[in-house]
């Protein structure tokens, strides 16, 4: 590259680079003062176009180049720095037969600049990532600017013998930059040029990265190839290390087995160090927890171990635990500890699991930074107990219920989380931005990470799950009608290892019944609704199926694979007669396919059917992909006709809060031809302070994903959202304020205006958690056809301008009565619409604590409408009550009236995990309806069921 071209090249890379330490660094304080000027070893990455496996005696010398260090601490200047750096290694990338390791935007070790022949006590830091990387040398530098004067100095250390081997020291004028950034390679090439003496001494002194010499001192040795985003690992007996940058890295140990037990009164809980030093989002972001929490890492040849003696000052009495049944939702609102586990250290995906004072655990799935599958359930023990100052729990995690990369020597990605729910406070292993809010510890690429674990020799794991289901039914909506029949069936699920990466499923008469039922909703919307999967074969590992940054909850964003149309037709369930699926990974590649055979169910008219669908996604950048799905169904709902859709995505993420999503598809359907394409291109910065969201979404009139979902289609839609969101240190019952504004655009293809709507929103956020929203939203609807509400009552073509003002009200989840009270009020299609109501979904649902065993979730909404051509009223009341007898056995019952069908549903269930993977279950299901002119209510379908499955695990 000639020097013209260079410079044009390290102008454009400047630019970038200080554009993105402004985001990043805009809200930060300054460093405090330092006696010394101090260097920041940014955690190398060795440069794509180099070879990133493990060093060998034929390959390239390595030099690893760390970042250089702004003395004079003026943010406006951090730019020169990046140029330097910039400079640096793409001129060492020419010397032939060496390998430059660039250093990467965050720093993970500190040295200090002295002068003489230097030791290691100067430059450890940098000195063992060296050594971790293979490096022959290190190069660490700074820079100080006092006006228009900039001064430059840098050094070569030797890695093996810590000894300074080359100095240079630069003097000149800010606007000579490029010609000081060019004396300094010409000093720093000619020591590593072939031929000179360092590198004539390069043979001799280089050591394998992954190999016990590169950590003796840890103590284990790191496996060829990985590079760790993070500080060095811990020195033995050590068992963390941390840098400046809030970064971990742990250390797991080893040892001959952990009886898991509850009481931590083993040796090893006195003889191995533990770790902790929790950092705060909230309440006082970047602080220390006020609550002390130790933490221990171990393993054996069949278990992971994480270990935790949990600290707390109050009394037992004022801890908020009062949810014990597994996975729920509730959960997460209970005092706790959760855990992440990046089992690839990809830093985009984990295995996420919760543990409560009183034994309840959750466990689920994370993908892409941002999509939670909570219906992953594992096989794990957990048990929990107390000490004077607080509770201890055990977890062991067998390595036959994860995957991982191949090899014994492992590196993973770790995050614990603990929430002191009494003083709304929450802290994490390692430093956060509080903006990403209850979803903080999804962000895989922040974890610490989790070096010294070594992983059996894994096999080819088959696990297998027969059952055994007995009913008696009743249904007065078939032909002839059925009373008291009995019935039964079996079926088998069978998981099988393909290859450490790649997990294949297979499921044979496939049965829901125990399922919870849906949960029902209120339509005053001219669209349809969606309802979420629950159900277990089509959750585990949803995440790998998610399309275009949505997780299936996006609005108007149509859904490409949708899995509730497999099984499910017209709110009856069809049967599955068999299907399979393989998910995992390949290399950097995400894949997943389904295919599943369905059989015909006369009363909704569904036809046999195969449901085929493949996914796939490629890891690129830092927290970025790129993807694909195809999906293909051989009959249509009510036709025989086919369908399939093609679809291309791409999500990229930068820093901790700037993410764009794009996606491009298009569908082939029997009966409809052309006008069938939709794209959507969104981005959205969310930081704590400020946030910014944009989106332009195009859905076609016969775009038709027919394994997936469209709430609406032939529309053009533009969006944005505008947010800030202080946290006023004057007011000490405040933690933060929000003040929200919004606006969404549609139209339809031929450019006509089919909604316009513009909101705005005020929240005010306590420090006990309780929140006061109040909004105010005007918009303008375009009927182009006419829009039944009730069978009596129909809004006439044309256009309606209508205002919605709404306030809500919610009570934290550590008070007895916690969720949502609402009212609003507005116009409405030419009337008005009033509405209360009680009650929220997921962690913030309406509910009435009793006991940590017993609890009431009332839910309750009131509509009233009234329009020119007509007035009605709506009512929907929910009850779910829970006994949870232990965390491995509940009782649970859902009562719903729903007045816009007449229904009154019950869904009674009794669910014993009487081994890890096995259970049993007890289920009641009645549907009645209201109507009947002989009495309250008259039965439509009944059904008692009895099923039994049993894990055999090889």
């Amino acid at each position: 590259m000639n020097s013209w071209l260079r410079r044009v090249f390290l102008s454009a890379a400047i630019l970038a680079l200080a554009v993105g330490s402004a985001v990043r660094l805009g809200a930060q304080e300054p460093a405090d003062d330092v006696d010394e000027p101090a260097l920041g070893a940014a955690g190398p990455l060795v440069e794509a176009a180099q070879d990133s496996g493990a060093v060998t005696d034929n390959g390239p010398a390595r030099v690893a180049l760390f970042r250089f260090t702004n003395i004079s601490r003026a943010a406006a200047d951090d730019w020169i720095g990046a140029g330097i750096a910039e400079t640096v290694a793409s001129d060492l990338a020419g010397v032939a037969d060496l390998s430059v390791i660039r250093p990467e935007s965050t720093g993970a070790a500190r040295v200090v600049l002295g002068g003489g022949e230097a030791t290691n006590g100067g430059n450890g830091a940098a000195i063992e990532v060296g050594r971790q990387l293979g490096a022959s040398w290190i190069i660490v530098g700074a820079y100080q600017r006092i006006g228009d004067r900039l001064r430059i100095t840098a050094r070569v250390v030797e890695v093996a013998t810590a000894r300074v081997v080359r100095t240079a020291k630069i003097d000149g004028l800010v606007g000579e930059l490029f010609a000081l950034q060019d004396q300094l390679v010409a000093q720093i090439r000619d020591g590593l040029a072939p031929g000179s003496d360092q590198f004539a001494a390069f043979g001799a002194s280089r050591v394998p990265i992954g190999t016990a010499e590169t950590s003796d001192a840890a103590g284990f040795a790191l496996p060829p190839g990985i590079l760790i985003d993070g500080p060095p690992p811990p020195v033995a007996p050590e068992t963390i290390s941390r840098n400046e940058n809030g970064g971990a890295t742990i250390r797991a140990v080893r040892l001959q087995a952990l009886v898991v037990d509850g009481a931590l009164d083993e040796a090893v809980y006195k003889t191995v160090p533990s770790f902790g030093g929790f950092i705060q989002t909230e309440p006082t972001a970047g602080a220390p927890a006020t609550e002390r929490t130790e933490a221990w890492v171990f393993f054996d040849d069949t278990n992971l171990y994480i270990a935790a003696r949990v600290w707390d000052a109050a009394p037992e009495s004022e801890w908020v635990v009062n949810e014990m049944r597994r996975d729920s939702a509730n959960r997460s609102q209970n005092e706790g500890v959760a855990i992440l586990l990046d089992t690839f250290y990809d830093r985009r995906n984990g295995n996420f699991f919760t543990v409560s004072p009183i034994g309840g655990r959750a466990d689920g799935q994370v993908s892409n930074e941002r999509n939670y599958n909570r219906d992953w359930n594992p096989v794990w023990t957990l048990e929990t107990g107390r000490f004077e100052g607080g509770w201890v729990f055990e977890a062991a995690f067998p390595f036959k219920s994860m995957r991982y990369r191949p090899g014994r020597s492992q590196v993973w990605g770790l995050q614990l989380r603990r929430r002191v729910r009494h003083k709304n406070e929450t802290s994490y292993l390692t430093l956060l931005d509080p903006g990403l809010g209850q979803t903080a510890i999804f962000q895989v690429s922040r974890s610490a990470t989790l070096v010294g674990l070594e992983v059996p020799a894994r096999g080819r794991p088959i696990e297998i799950k027969p059952y055994v289901i007995g009913d008696v039914s009743s249904d007065v909506n078939v032909s002839p009608a059925v009373s008291n029949a009995f019935g039964g069936n079996v079926g088998l699920d069978l998981k099988y290892g393909v290859s450490q990466n790649l997990t294949a499923d297979f499921t044979l008469n496939t049965d829901f019944a125990q399922v919870e039922a849906d949960e029902q909703q209120v339509n005053l919307t001219r669209f349809s609704l969606f309802f979420p999967e629950k159900r277990e074969f089509f959750l585990e590992n949803q995440g790998t199926f998610g399309f275009g940054g949505s997780s299936g909850r996006s609005g108007d964003a149509p859904v490409m694979f949708y899995s509730r149309r497999i099984g499910l037709n017209e709110g009856r369930r069809v049967p599955i007669v068999a299907g399979g699926r393989l998910t995992g990974r390949v290399g950097r590649f995400s894949l997943g396919l389904i295919n599943i055979q369905t059989d015909d169910e006369p009363v909704s008219g569904a036809l046999t059917t195969n449901f085929a669908v493949a996914r796939v996604k490629a890891d690129v950048l830092r927290r970025s992909s790129i993807g694909a799905i195809v999906t293909n169904r051989s009959a249509l709902a009510d036709s025989p006709g086919t369908s399939q859709t093609y679809g291309a995505d791409a999500t990229f993420a930068f820093f901790d809060n700037v993410a764009i999503n794009t996606y491009w598809a298009t569908t082939r359907t029997s009966g409809r031809e052309g006008q069938d394409t939709s794209y959507q291109g969104a981005f959205r910065y969310d930081g704590d302070r400020y946030g910014v969201a944009a989106e332009h979404l195009f859905v076609d009139a016969q775009f038709s994903p027919a394994v997936g979902f469209v709430r609406r289609d032939d529309f053009r839609k533009s969006h944005g959202v505008v947010r800030f969101s202080p946290r006023p240190r004057a007011i000490e019952a405040v933690r933060k304020f929000t003040w929200e504004g919004a606006y969404t655009y549609i139209s339809d293809a031929a450019g006509i205006v089919e909604t316009r709507e513009a909101r705005g929103r005020f929240q005010t956020e306590f420090e006990s958690s309780d929140t006061i929203d109040v909004s105010y939203t005007d918009t303008y609807d375009f009927l182009k056809e006419p829009f039944t509400l009730t069978p009596d009552i129909t809004v006439p073509v044309g256009g309606y301008d209508f205002w919605n003002a709404r306030t809500s009200v919610r009570f934290g989840q550590q008070r007895r009565l916690s969720g949502s009270v609402f009212a609003e009020h507005g116009a409405f299609y030419g009337g008005t619409k009033t509405a209360l109501g009680f009650g929220g979904r997921g962690p913030f649902s309406g509910r009435v604590e009793l006991t940590p065993h017993f609890s009431v979730e009332p839910g309750l909404s009131f509509n009233w409408i009234d329009l020119p051509q007509g007035s009605f009223s709506t009512q929907l009341v929910t009850m779910r009550t829970t006994y949870t007898i232990s965390p491995a056995m509940f009782v649970s019952a859902l009562v719903q009236y729903n007045s816009s069908n007449h229904g009154l549903s019950t869904n009674v269930r009794l669910r014993w995990e009487y081994q890890p993977g096995s259970e049993l279950f007890i289920v009641y299901n009645e549907q009645r309806d209201t109507l009947s002119p002989q009495a309250f209510s008259e039965l439509d379908n009944r059904t008692f069921i009895v099923k039994i499955n049993r894990l055999f695990r090889f």
